[in-house]
């Protein structure tokens, strides 16, 4: 029995099939507070139980986990002739590497390549220099003797500071936990569920958080999950229950969510009715109005009068209406839903004029009449050239050449984000599926861990609908979920760097479908970065020792007498 291993970057998939690598990952640099990631990719030439352990310096978080894998039936696009910028060429239709469980043993099969994840956080008070972590794969009783691979970490005098001025959303759907966790709406098991979604989504970056204070209107008809009590008064009044809402906004702030989108006041793709508001909380989906109710009809007028000052006043009295994201309705196009659009983005303004509204829209026809535009990435930087203040966003598309975070999006590419967000003056980033685990505009769930379209190849891609797994009590990370954390991290490093968007360094960094596309061209960049914060902090250093060591003006005698003078005077 012979069991083999090989340390590897984190941006590699290891798929089955294949041979172990052959050149290891030796070295990582980092700064003193950066998470990193690196794998161990094992084989054996007979079936073995394998366990695997990982050690660092003392007060190092090292956390071992086992890569799992999902079926993909199809690529995203047709085949591409650069590896750069697809993967898994000959693995698929078949097994892609992407979830990672909580397990540090496995049944490794025999000339099977499989591997475990590393994830580490220096420790709280690291010092600069060089430290080592040692893994050890140990084979089971009587099946071969334990194997230890080393990787050197050098960190660098360098702290990253908290990412400024950017922001981050992937949409959170509460229907899908309600729905898989089979919790009674917002019982106690759904605020302990939902509290560790939400502390996922902040340790891996995100900073907005989408608060379902009615059923979000997107894609298709959900289960309810409305955070607010509507009680009718009569024909034409209402009465409104906040409770669920502060609690949820309250823990979402205790965890380190700092800014919250409202959910979208008219229907999708067309901004043509009301959205579906029930009774209550929707308990017997009792709904205020029928569901083809016009959108800027006087019923739906009505409520928004009432619900609208209510609503600034919920805001005002938790101290958020300036971290506050407003929607009007998601991804209007064309002619007629941009008159829809006009329409209902009017009636809003006229009811509450203290809202400012932002969406996901692909045509810079649409930017003057949204606040914030969220243009899709293949059109994003017409924004920027015209000098339109925006954030930007992707949706099932753009594929291919172009950045995303899809089952065969190279992964070297999905470490790339945090960069390419900086090349820009973009004032955050949104996507749309964190965790929709059901069929496509439908309300049955899907099993994600087999499913990953919403059964809608080619229109929906492998990998857009979810970044986490369901696990038996709270989400399971993706290697696509760890990547683009990892990389928020790079868009914080540029701006410790003082880095202008327009510097030499970033300018292979030409669009979103025309950057480096490597893990060598990302880690050389951030030793450069790392150099440039430490020659800056010393330029400073140096400056404020010389400004101290400057001799100061002696002062001036002052004549006698006055002093006394002025005394007596006051």
């Amino acid at each position: 029995m012979a069991l083999t291993s090989i340390l590897t970057p984190s941006t590699v998939r290891h798929y089955p099939r294949q041979p172990l690598p052959t050149e290891p990952l030796r070295k990582i640099e980092a700064a003193l507070n950066e998470r990193f990631s690196f794998q161990l990719a094992l084989r054996s030439d007979s079936q073995m139980d394998v366990t695997v352990e990982a050690t660092g310096p003392a007060g190092w978080q090292v956390r071992v986990r086992r890569v799992g894998y999902v079926p993909m039936a199809h690529h995203n696009t047709p085949i591409m002739t650069d590896p750069l910028d697809q993967e898994g060429l000959g693995e698929i239709p078949g097994f892609v590497p992407d979830p990672l469980f909580d397990e540090q043993k496995m049944l490794l099969a025999q000339d099977e390549l499989h591997a475990f994840w590393i994830s580490v956080q220096p420790a709280a008070k690291a010092a600069p220099g060089n430290y080592s972590i040692e893994v050890t794969a140990t084979p089971g009783e009587g099946q071969g003797r334990p194997v230890t691979r080393k990787l050197r970490v050098k960190l660098h005098d360098v702290v990253i500071p908290p990412r400024k001025d950017f922001h981050v959303s992937h949409w959170f759907y509460n229907d899908q936990l309600i729905d898989w966790y089979k919790t009674d709406l917002f019982d106690e098991r759904y605020w302990e569920i939902v509290r560790r979604y939400v502390q996922n989504v902040v340790d891996h970056g995100q900073n907005v958080l989408y608060v379902p204070v009615f059923t979000p209107p997107l894609d298709g008809v959900k289960r309810p999950s409305q955070l607010l009590r509507v009680t009718r008064k009569g024909r034409d009044r209402y009465r409104f229950d906040w409770r669920d809402v502060r609690r949820y906004v309250r823990m979402a702030r205790e965890l380190g969510i700092t800014h919250f989108e409202w959910c979208h006041l008219f229907t999708q793709w067309g901004v043509r009715h009301a959205i579906r508001i029930y009774e209550g909380q929707g308990e017997d989906e009792k709904l205020l109005w029928p569901a083809d109710t016009a959108a800027t009809s006087p019923v739906y007028r009505n409520f928004l009068a009432q619900y609208l000052p209510s609503l600034k006043r919920f805001l005002d009295a938790e101290g958020i209406r300036d971290n506050s994201l407003f929607h009007i309705s998601d991804e209007p196009h064309g002619e007629e839903m941009l008159a829809n659009y006009k329409a209902a983005r009017e009636l809003v303004r006229e009811l509450a004029p203290w809202i400012t509204c932002m969406d996901a829209i692909s045509q810079i026809e649409y930017a003057s009449v949204i606040d914030t535009p969220i243009p899709s990435i293949s059109t994003a930087l017409q924004f920027v050239e015209k000098g339109i203040p925006c954030w930007c966003y992707y949706c099932c598309g753009p594929r291919g050449k172009f950045l995303n975070h899809l089952l065969d999006s190279p992964l070297a590419v999905i470490a790339m984000h945090g960069l390419l967000f900086y090349r820009w003056p973009f004032l955050g980033f949104m996507h749309w599926g964190y965790n929709y685990w059901c069929e496509s505009q439908k309300r049955n769930l899907i099993d994600p861990y087999v499913t990953s379209d919403g059964k809608r190849w080619p229109g929906w891609a492998f990998g857009d609908t979810f970044l986490v797994y369901p696990g038996a009590e709270g989400p399971v990370d993706s290697m696509r979920w760890e990547l683009f954390s990892e990389s928020l991290q790079d868009y914080a490093l540029l701006q410790a760097a003082g880095l202008e968007r327009d510097d030499m360094l970033l300018a292979p960094l030409a669009a979103f479908d025309d950057f480096p596309k490597t893990h060598e061209w990302r880690t050389n960049l951030k030793a450069r970065l790392y150099a440039r914060i430490a020659r800056r902090r010393k330029t400073k250093a140096a400056a404020k020792t010389k400004a101290a060591a400057k001799p100061r003006k002696a002062a001036k005698p002052r004549a006698r007498g006055k002093g006394k003078a002025r005394a007596a005077a006051r």
